[in-house]
């Protein structure tokens, strides 16, 4: 008999514990948070007496994280609904030189070049967007020719106008103070890029969890022609897209600009590969249809630690690129690995 009463108990856990695992699963960032939890752990053992532990060590690596993050959280709703942009380096250097020149040449109030830098790149996303829904052409393609075009054009204005390549005083621009605190400060010595990283991250997950916009973006990115047939916009859907990864490039630079004073139009050179690796590491298939933005988060939180732990240990700085590659391939074989396991648990 207490047997037989004692049956349905273990039955029920078991399909508690199994519902559970097949949560967590389904949950894109599952291998990005265990592989930030295992990078923090290795580099406070090994550098937690060199100030790695310390308020501004963890302030240093997140502040290093939250610019890639507000870039890989855009990219990786981009890379959901299937599509690519390799163009958002040379967005952060047109946008922040934009920026400088107006003040530099004309004389105009920071905010003013703000706008116009906003105004700019989401110009490029559009234009990014409407050449790839309008063409067929692969987003990789059209984006890269993107990327050439704005790094080719930013240096060769720059030159023409100014006849150097680095343009500053931004300190002595009208409207600094204000734009300054809202982008470039700090909260009890924490940058407010943080802050700016964690809205953006928050912002997204809405978007993706409790919205149709949302619902949309997956669907996109499942298939198309499905998606279509049930009546998505699929071409707005990505253009908007291709604009929220522009504004967000164009974020990083207002930021960074504020932050130093000026800029360069080689900056943002490269960002465009850490920031889809990024979003690989946080479970964001590059085939569409799956990931998050949470886990772009962890995605650039690695980046972030292993960034500045390579600087607490004393490593050679020139073997972050082999950490890039090396967390790439791992990251593609993890999210392989915990989909396939997931399906199963479906079976």
């Amino acid at each position: 008999m207490a047997a037989t009463e004692t049956a349905p108990a273990q039955r029920d856990d078991r399909l508690q514990t199994s519902g559970l695992v097949r949560r967590l699963l389904n949950r894109p960032e599952l291998g990005a948070a265990a592989g930030a939890i295992a990078v923090w752990l290795y580099f406070a053992i090994r550098a937690g007496d060199s100030g790695f532990l310390s308020k501004s060590g963890t302030a240093s690596y997140l502040e290093v994280a939250a610019e890639l993050g507000i870039l890989a959280v855009a990219v990786s709703l981009l890379m959901i609904a299937g599509e690519f942009d390799l163009s958002i380096g040379s967005i952060i250097a047109a946008s922040g030189m934009t920026i400088a020149l107006t003040y530099d040449q004309w004389g105009w109030p920071l905010p003013a070049g703000i706008a116009l830098a906003v105004a700019l790149s989401l110009l490029i996303g559009f234009l990014n967007g409407l050449l790839v829904v309008r063409t067929g052409l692969p987003s990789f393609i059209v984006t890269l020719a993107t990327l050439f075009i704005l790094a080719g054009a930013t240096i060769g204005i720059t030159r023409a106008v100014t006849g150097r390549t680095q343009v500053g005083g931004l300190a002595e621009a009208g409207g600094y103070d204000v734009v300054h605190k809202l982008f470039a400060s700090s909260i009890g010595g924490f940058s407010v890029s943080i802050a700016w990283w964690l809205g953006v991250a928050a912002f997204a997950t809405w978007v993706l969890l409790r919205t149709r916009f949302g619902n949309w973006i997956f669907g996109v990115g499942g298939s198309n022609a499905a998606a279509r047939n049930l009546g998505v916009p699929v071409d707005r859907v990505k253009i908007m897209l291709f604009m929220a990864t522009a504004l967000a490039a164009c974020l990083v630079a207002v930021i960074q600009a504020v932050k130093f004073g000026g800029t360069d139009v080689l900056r943002g050179r490269g960002r465009e590969f850490e920031v889809i690796i990024a979003a690989v590491i946080g479970g964001t298939l590059l085939t569409g249809g799956f990931g998050s933005a949470i886990g772009a988060v962890f995605g650039a939180l690695i980046f972030g630690m292993v960034r500045q732990g390579i600087i607490f240990t004393g490593v050679d700085a020139d073997w972050y690129q082999v950490f890039l590659g090396t967390m790439l391939i791992l990251a593609v074989l993890v999210n392989a690995y915990i989909r396939r396991k997931a399906a199963e648990s479906r079976r």
